[in-house]
């Protein structure tokens, strides 16, 4: 895949995704989204993609927000066009296979809320966090309003809205915001490692946990017991689940292929 503000590659069933516009900290242009939308339906229909990962091209940022300029003369109207259009944030948080943010850097703005739309988040330690829109006089349009105190709680979420403040890495893994911290410079082999995990797992079976766990933020309880239930039934019908307990009762390594 070629792309003008991305660069995509695959390797031992992992996609990476880096936005690669450093001199602008990868800010979030209207070409960076569109080709994110175009990469991850091309990854959707990949068998042979298990994981993807997102970053950032240099060491300055992950995503450091929008791309200011790209907005500040948009009137409400094509402002409300812009946002009735497809969006990255929900096509990640809907994407059926496991998603890592892998943060360097800022993760600002809109790349904040490009983070936590995916399943989890390894941040280097100098990395820094936050939803500054308040300070435009704006708010997080892309999801933080919604997903960010679901993800750290209400108190929180609202400190973190409308003081616009950036908290470091150490603080984001405290309340949650994060999921892994680590030293700048093992960040690619520690995420690396984890979606190595993770690819070496069911597709069947990752597709279908992540399926119920997203129901949790959705359903009541009940509702979302029963749901589990159909999704661990479904689990049974795959050759997947065969392949499981048979590499487990021979003690041998399972070969998942994801049917």
């Amino acid at each position: 895949m070629s792309f003008e503000t991305l660069l995509v590659a695959v390797r031992d069933r992992v996609a990476t995704i880096t936005v690669n516009r450093p001199d602008k900290r990868n800010a979030l242009s209207a070409a960076v989204r569109r080709e994110l939308l175009q990469a991850l339906e091309a990854l959707r229909q990949d068998d042979e993609v298990r994981v993807v990962v997102f970053t950032g091209a240099g060491d300055k940022a992950f995503i450091a927000g929008a791309d200011i300029a790209e907005f500040a003369e948009r009137t409400p109207l094509e402002q409300r066009q812009a946002m009735d259009d497809r969006r990255p944030f929900d096509q990640v948080a809907a994407f059926p296979k496991p998603t890592i943010a892998m943060i360097n850097g800022y993760c600002l703005g809109g790349g904040c809320e490009l983070a936590i739309a995916c399943d989890l988040r390894v941040a280097a330690r100098s990395a820094r966090l936050g939803q500054p829109e308040i300070k435009l006089g704006i708010l997080p349009g892309g999801g933080g309003t919604q997903r960010l105190p679901r993800l750290v709680g209400f108190g929180r979420a609202m400190r973190l809205i409308l003081t616009g403040e950036m908290v470091g890495a150490e603080e984001a893994e405290r309340i949650g915001l994060v999921d892994l911290v680590v030293d700048d410079d093992a960040l690619a082999a520690r995420t690396r490692e984890l979606a190595a995990l993770l690819a070496s797992y069911s597709p069947v079976a990752l597709r279908l946990a992540k399926d119920a766990v997203r129901a949790a933020l959705e359903m009541p309880l009940s509702a979302g017991l029963r749901y589990e239930r159909e999704l661990f039934v479904t689990a049974f019908t795959s050759e997947d689940k065969q392949e499981g307990v048979r590499a487990f009762l021979e003690k041998r390594a399972p070969e998942f292929r994801g049917r």
